[in-house]
């Protein structure tokens, strides 16, 4: 069972840890499908998956269809409002600044991501000097990263993903 070789995080609920643990799956099993690179994303409401996406920027030739950003249009869409707050952004990948930005203005207060910036290639981060710190003191939401990082950092060294 796939499960059983993650371990479990005290700070995430086991809905979301499920959530981490699918989403690492979709970005593994993404990173070898044409037009796709290896970064997931989902969207949970109450512990339940709204949206899930996996980078699409390639695939449709658009640089702002990250993963996040297509879980968080999905989410939006599903919910039929653009303000979901009290919703959780789960990602394999440390959000890069656009979707910090997109995940606040849709008012998602908590993002749990897998592989962190500190140990990923640079080139996910166009703005090197904006830290997750920065975006937290414009606006209170919790940011939980790490979990299962071991499992994805394959992936983001050296930005071939």
């Amino acid at each position: 069972m796939m499960a059983a070789n993650f371990n479990h995080d005290d700070r995430i609920t086991g809905n979301e840890h499920a959530a981490v643990i699918n989403a690492i799956a979709r970005a593994i099993t993404a990173r070898d499908q044409t037009g796709k690179a290896g970064i997931a994303a989902t969207v949970l409401q109450n512990g339940r998956i709204i949206s899930e996406a996996e980078n699409e920027v390639h695939l449709q030739s658009d640089p702002t269809r990250h993963a996040e950003m297509v879980a968080i249009h999905r989410a939006a869409h599903t919910l039929e409002t653009t303000d979901l707050k009290g919703c959780v952004l789960i990602s394999t990948l440390q959000p890069c600044e656009m979707c910090l930005s997109a995940m606040r203005f849709a008012g998602i207060d908590r993002v749990i991501f897998a592989a962190t910036k500190a140990h990923v290639a640079s080139k996910y981060f166009v703005f090197p000097h904006l830290e997750l710190q920065d975006f937290q003191r414009s606006g209170d939401f919790d940011a939980i990263g790490g979990i299962c990082e071991n499992r994805v950092l394959h992936l983001y060294a050296d930005g071939a993903e």
